[in-house]
């Protein structure tokens, strides 16, 4: 035994003079680009070996075990200048420190370094690593994942983020159950406007991924940020550019399968391919002086298509100065085409849907984008740049309704037929003008200016309704006999504008030096202000159905004639407005709201390091709100009304590094939740089939309450565990409801006291299969990685019709006294699975299978006696694949919504805490669920092909 123990003494002193022997070489890479951030994944190789490392999250890296003499360090990042430092010497038994700031070059010069780590500022590594550095809980979806997982635009994006979904039929998205007047929209860190009267946020759609670098969704509130926040503030960063010239050229065609399946695509006259179309009011149109069409028209083969052509450069000003640009303008439409039914709300008595059609939509999409950014930054201090963005959005959509419009009145057995041609058109133009100045190594300064013009048309939107020439007869001649209302048949015209100014600027001290040369406390002082003007003005003209009795019958599908054959003088018909006939002084005008809405901020936030483990980060923000709203219109005649409110708005968020690898958040905050213009202003908007909505001046703000603590573990660069619960207490929510009229109305209203939500979210990013194999010419990667996330939501409001009667000019009557959350899924489910595999350099394959699920959700409350509506919930599956066959081409294919699953809207029985003494309430529903939506979206096939020249 002692000679073992004497033979294990001299081996372990020989290796531990042999370590003493070499030394090893350690040090800190920074980017300039990034003010001197870390430099995460870069190369490090002693010049002449192939001894080297990659640096860490933190920039930090080590080589070991170094023998001792005089070595070159190679310093190489893709799209960084090649750093090559000479005569760094090795002491045995010594650590050689050495510390490389890396900035951007005007090409790849990597010279004899092998590059087996591409880490670009839109990767899921280099945002998974901004995820573990930061100290609020920000979560980004970078380009290089937008492009794996086949998004196409942001709205398809954030739905891959945890606890975030999209309400079917529209871009609304919901995050932890709270919809859209719930969250906030930034282009850069400004504020952008809506492109919707009835929205609080911008329709994500409108931005294609061409332009986007990363989309950051942060679910907690920090009191940098505007204050009319509950769900989430979705902070879109458009593409700058600081490497190399590139040009890219990309071409692509789909079809979508449900519209290339019908015989015939129909749409309607005047809208055209490109989507930069506007009509006017003709003079004359008392005198129907229209000159389009009211009937539709048969298109060619509807297949979509796309070109986009984009580039960049960058170029050196002196030693440590730099210009880049980058632009881009592409131009994409796509078709689509639903069929199913279309129900209004159940009769209480027979439990029969009021109205009942068999329903046919046709769509034309349009997208045109053009964008560019120049960025300056001077010396190693000053960054400034510019950012310019226009996109013009259009859909021309032609419906059809084949059934029962009122079971008590209007073919009561069928026979009915309704036609609407829509033409929606949304222009956005921005402007930004973004500055960073270090002026010094304590002091920095950040601001930011921007000029936002959205305008949204609805010109000469057309509608028809036709009922059976008896209604004892649905399968005979139709004619507009028994049409009793003017505005049945109609052309409405309605434009949108709105300009506004933001501004943002901010100055941040940093104080108590640490040993790693950095600072353990950072101030910061700031200023918001946000300057807008909305006019909104629409006119319809309703052809009012005279002489009754000897009404010709007419054929569906050629209105036209009908018209034509029976002018103004004929005594069939006339065109009034709201206001009147063409006799009526002011007929003529519009019905308007418009205004302004004044928001100016002031906020103060500390971040402080208690210890290398433990950070701080507090704030507090006052703002000063202020919204004026005027109004011409038929129901309240020309008033104003304005909201003036303070709020204080603290917050607070925590960080504790468990361990290199593992972080512990914790975060708390007060917000607000503002109405909108339209929410307000009491205006009838008739923007669907049997769907009227009015504002309500008496609208108030709500007030949120928001916690959340959230577990991170980051295994490696490309992988995360991350465990979180929330809550959040709302009081004075804001809901959408039915006003107990005649008409039947939605209105807006703080239905209840509170509401109340809390739940928990998964999220795993996996590293399956990771290998690499080396040839002659390079190193070759293989890699299988998985991705997934769940959230469970359980939301509770309180509903009180007494609350509603109080403090508005409305009746309200909740089925339930109490009720979940409009749009909260209880489940939501993300997953993907990518295979990557590199067969030469610039030729690999990188597939993806990716699953969305989303359960059962509200999408409106329960009136009335009857049960919610509810979007049953759906799996979606989506096929992406890419292959880059060299350095000039790739080609893509992608599958959509592979599985083609129904999507339904049920009105439910009435049950739960049901409001037994409301006595606007006649009974409740008992027989259900009744359908309400049904339909399929299809399936979308895509081929695209990219040229880099």
């Amino acid at each position: 035994m002692k000679y073992f123990l004497l033979i294990l003494t001299l081996a372990l002193t020989v290796q531990v003079v042999a370590q003493d022997a070499t030394g090893s070489i350690v040090g800190k890479l920074t980017d300039r680009e990034l003010n001197d951030e870390p430099l995460a994944f870069a190369n490090v190789l002693i010049k002449g070996t192939t001894t080297g490392t990659t640096s860490d999250f933190d920039g930090l890296y080590e080589i070991p075990n170094v023998e001792p003499g005089v070595y070159t360090l190679t310093y190489s990042y893709l799209g960084y200048e090649t750093v090559e430092i000479p005569n760094v010497e090795v002491v045995g038994g010594k650590v050689t420190s050495v510390n490389v700031p890396m900035s951007a070059s005007s090409g790849l010069a990597l010279d004899e370094v092998v590059v087996t780590t591409v880490s670009r500022k839109d990767s899921e590594i280099a945002l998974l690593l901004d995820q573990k550095r930061a100290i609020t809980l920000e979560t980004s979806i970078g380009a290089e994942e937008l492009a794996r997982k086949g998004a196409s635009d942001a709205a398809t994006a954030v739905t891959k983020v945890t606890g975030v979904s999209r309400e079917e039929g529209s871009n609304n998205v919901y995050v932890r159950g709270l919809g859209d007047r719930f969250n906030v929209t930034t282009l850069n860190g400004l504020p952008l406007p809506s492109n919707n009267t009835a929205k609080k946020n911008i329709d994500l759609s409108i931005f294609g991924t061409s332009i986007i670098e990363s989309i950051g969704i942060d679910k907690t509130y920090n009191a940098q940020n505007y204050g009319d926040f509950g769900g989430a503030n979705i902070n879109i960063v458009s593409r700058n550019y600081t490497g190399s010239g590139f040009l890219e050229l990309g071409v692509g065609s789909g079809v979508n399968t449900e519209a290339i399946g019908v015989d015939d695509f129909y749409l309607f006259d005047g809208p055209n391919f490109s989507g930069f179309y506007d009509k006017s009011i003709p003079d004359g149109a008392f005198n129907n002086n229209f000159d389009t069409s009211w009937d539709r028209e048969t298109r060619s083969t509807p297949v979509n298509s796309n070109i986009s052509l984009k580039g960049g450069e960058s170029f050196n000003i002196g030693e440590n100065s730099r210009l880049n640009f980058f632009a881009v303008g592409s131009f994409s439409n796509g078709n689509s085409y639903r069929e199913g039914v279309n129900r209004g709300a159940p009769n209480l008595g027979t439990g029969l849907p009021n109205s009942d059609f068999d329903y046919q939509k046709y769509s034309y999409q349009t997208s045109t984008t053009l964008m560019g950014n120049v960025g300056l930054r001077l010396g190693t201090a000053n960054d400034i740049k510019y950012n310019f963005l226009l996109l013009n959005n259009s859909e021309q959509k032609h419906e059809e309704f084949n059934g029962i419009l009122d079971r008590e009145d209007d073919a009561p057995n069928g026979g009915g037929f309704i036609q609407r041609n829509t033409f929606d058109k949304t222009l956005l133009l921005v402007h930004q003008l973004l500055g960073s100045h270090d002026l010094s190594e304590k002091f920095e300064v950040n601001w930011g200016l921007g000029y936002n013009f959205v305008q949204n048309l609805i010109p000469d939107r057309r509608q028809n309704i036709l009922l059976p020439y008896t209604n004892n007869d649905p399968e005979g001649p139709k004619s507009f006999r028994l049409v009793s209302a003017a505005s049945a048949n109609h052309r409405f015209f309605q434009e949108l504008e709105e300009e506004e100014i933001v501004a943002n600027l901010s100055t941040s001290f940093k104080f108590k030096k640490n040993e790693d040369d950095g600072f353990d406390g950072k101030f910061t002082v700031g200023y918001n202000g946000r300057f807008k003007n909305v006019d909104f003005d629409a006119t319809q003209f309703n052809y009012q159905i005279l002489n009754v009795a000897n009404q010709p019958f007419v054929d569906p599908y050629n209105i036209d004639a009908y018209f034509d054959e029976y002018g103004p003088d004929s005594g069939f018909w006339q065109i009034r407005t709201f206001r009147g006939t063409a006799s009526t002084e002011g007929a003529l005008d519009p019905q308007t709201y418009g205004g302004e809405q004044q928001i100016n901020a002031g906020y103060v936030t500390l971040e402080y390091k208690f210890t290398p483990k433990f950070t701080l980060f507090a704030g507090a923000r006052g703002e000063q709100i202020n919204q004026t709203i005027e109004w011409s219109t038929v129901i309240q005649g020309d008033d104003s009304n304005e909201l003036d409110t303070f709020e204080f708005l603290p917050s607070l968020a925590l960080k504790y590094e468990l361990n290199e690898k593992q972080n512990l958040r914790l975060a708390a905050s007060k917000t607000y939740t503002l109405p909108q213009f339209k929410e307000r202003a009491p205006f009838l908007f008739q923007e669907e089939i049997n769907q009227d909505t009015q504002g309500n001046p008496a609208l108030t703000n709500s007030t949120n309450y928001n916690f959340d603590l959230r577990w991170e573990l980051f295994p490696t660069s490309s992988e995360l565990v991350s465990l979180a619960v929330f809550g959040k207490y709302i009081e004075n929510p804001i809901n959408t409801f039915l006003v107990v009229s005649a008409a039947n109305n939605l209105s807006y209203a703080n239905t209840g006291d509170n509401a109340r939500a809390f739940g928990a979210e998964l999220e795993v990013k996996l590293d399956i299969i990771e290998n690499e194999r080396e040839t002659a010419e390079s190193i070759l990667t293989n890699r299988l990685s998985i991705g997934g996330n769940v959230s469970y939501l359980n939301t509770s409001q309180e509903l009180d019709y007494q609350k509603v009667s109080d403090e508005t000019i409305f009746a309200a009557a909740f089925t339930n006294t109490k009720a979940p959350l409009q749009g909260a899924s209880d489940f939501i489910f993300n997953a993907d699975a990518s295979y990557y595999t590199e067969f030469s350099e610039n030729k690999n394959l990188r597939t993806t299978l990716a699953a969305n699920y989303f359960s059962d959700r509200i999408y409106a409350l329960g009136s009335t006696g009857r049960g919610h509506l509810v979007d049953k919930g759906f799996v979606a599956l989506d096929f992406i694949t890419t292959a880059e066959l060299g350095e000039h081409f790739e080609i893509g294919l992608n599958m959509r919504n592979l599985l083609n699953p129904t999507v339904e809207r049920v009105n439910e029985n009435a049950e739960g805490d049901l409001d037994t003494d409301n006595p606007a309430i006649p009974g409740f529903l008992e027989d259900g669920p009744v359908t309400a939506l049904s339909y399929k979206k299809g399936v979308d096939f895509s081929l695209s092909l990219t040229y880099k020249f």
